[in-house]
């Protein structure tokens, strides 16, 4: 896992809902803790494209349901802006389902991925059909 140079808006507090775009089972996943984030007494915690949350499964096959596992955030609908000033937003919020030491789940990721995901997460890369 590597850095993302300047700074990421994040847009997907604890308690958002996203799509999970990989082939494990899972359809909707629910955030509930983001990871190494040094949060502030009362802030939400947050999470932005590229980061490691935990989520648990809400929706998908039922030997998916109701279990706790890791995803990396690949699209979020709110805007942030790129290092060299484009503004970029996707149509929906996803996440891609991951082990404990960055191995995708998954053999298959369907739809695009945003780069700063694909930069610091190679095996995310290497799966993604489009990177954006």
């Amino acid at each position: 896992m590597k850095g993302i140079a300047g700074r990421m808006m994040r847009g997907l507090p604890v308690g958002a809902r996203l799509t999970c775009i990989d082939n494990t089972g899972a359809k909707v996943v629910q955030i509930i803790m983001v990871q190494k984030i040094k949060g502030v007494h009362r802030r939400t915690p947050t999470a932005g494209v590229g980061d490691l949350v935990i989520v648990s499964v809400k929706k998908g096959a039922t030997e998916m349901r109701r279990q706790i596992l890791k995803a990396v955030i690949v699209r979020q609908r709110r805007p942030f802006r790129r290092p060299d000033g484009i503004m970029v937003q996707f149509e929906d919020n996803a996440a891609v389902l991951v082990t404990d030491t960055g191995e995708t789940k998954g053999t298959m990721i369907k739809g695009p991925v945003a780069i700063e995901a694909a930069e610091r997460w190679p095996k995310i890369a290497a799966l993604a059909a489009t990177i954006l």
